[in-house]
C-alpha cells in the first residue's frame, strides 16, 4: 500500500472513530450509478459495538438513508432490539421497513470490518432494511413496482 492511500486510510479511520464516540455509530454511503443499474446504499459503523447487527439500506437518498439509519440507531441504543422478519414502521415518514440477515455481509460492509478489525469471512452481522414502494408492497409481494436493482435482495448483492 502506498503512502497516499495508508494516510487517505488513517484519515477516514479517524474519522469514522470520531463520529463512533460522539454519535454512538457512523454512517457510511456508497453512490451507484443509476444509468447503469448500480443501487446506491448506506450502513452503520457502531451497532456492533452496542451489541447489535450493522444497518444496511439500499436504493435511498443520504438524506433518506441517514434519517433512517439514525431513527432506528436511535431505538437500539435505547435498548430496542430490531428482529428480522419484524415489520417496522418509521416515525420520519409512512415508510415501513423489514430487516432481513444479510448472508454475505463480508462482501459489503468493509468500513465496519476494518473498524471492527474483522475479516470479511469473520464479518460483522448485518440486518439489511428492506422498504416497502408507494403502494405499502415489498419485494416479496404481488405487483411490487421498483426495479430489482434498486433493492437486490440479501446475498445477492456485493460491493
Amino acid at each position: 500500500m502506498d503512502a497516499q492511500v495508508r494516510a487517505w486510510l488513517d484519515q477516514q479511520d479517524s474519522l469514522v472513530a470520531d463520529n463512533i464516540r460522539r454519535h454512538g455509530w457512523h454512517i457510511e454511503f456508497v453512490f451507484g450509478e443509476e444509468e447503469d443499474d448500480e443501487t446506491s446504499f448506506a450502513y452503520t459503523v457502531g451497532m456492533f459495538g452496542h451489541g447489535h447487527p450493522e444497518l444496511l439500506i439500499f436504493g435511498v437518498s443520504p438524506h433518506t438513508a441517514a434519517g433512517v439509519l439514525n431513527e432506528l440507531g436511535d431505538r437500539i441504543c435505547s435498548g430496542g432490539d430490531l428482529l428480522a422478519g419484524t415489520v417496522l414502521t418509521l416515525h420520519a415518514g409512512s415508510r415501513r421497513v423489514v430487516p432481513e440477515v444479510v448472508p454475505n455481509p463480508g462482501d459489503i460492509v468493509f468500513t465496519a470490518n476494518r473498524h471492527f478489525r474483522r475479516a470479511d469471512e469473520a464479518s460483522v452481522p448485518v440486518l439489511q432494511l428492506t422498504w416497502d414502494d408507494h403502494k405499502g408492497l415489498f419485494p416479496w409481494e404481488a405487483g411490487y413496482s421498483l426495479p430489482d436493482w434498486l433493492q437486490p435482495r440479501p446475498g445477492t448483492f456485493s460491493a
